[in-house]
């Protein structure tokens, strides 16, 4: 069975700005492979999307994987669906920023 993969709209801005950070810390090329390679790392979780960590403590069927040991990706999985909520970069602290999320 494949899993669709989906970027929430917060998801798709968070790599936007850590491409920006990337290019101009380092270069463009440089930042277009790391986010692209993020990209790729969240589309293999359509084959085996029950990887990472459960965190249902900061917000119910929330799981976490990391990239590289300097990215957090934040994703659920439901029915056929593989949903990334979140990509932190560095040591962000997801658990307060998803919390707040889920409280609206």
């Amino acid at each position: 069975m494949s899993y669709r993969v989906v970027f929430s709209p917060e998801a798709e801005e968070q790599l936007a700005a850590l491409y920006g950070y990337i290019a101009a810390a380092a270069s463009p090329d440089i930042a277009a492979r790391y986010t692209e390679a993020i990209v790729s790392y969240c589309e293999s979780l359509r084959t085996f999307p029950h990887r990472g960590t459960m965190r249902d403590d900061v917000r119910p069927g929330l799981r976490i994987t990391n990239y590289k040991k300097r990215t957090v990706i934040a994703f659920d999985v439901a029915a056929e669906q593989v949903s990334i909520i979140g990509v932190f970069y560095g040591g962000q602290d997801y658990e307060t920023i998803l919390q707040d999320d889920s409280e609206d």
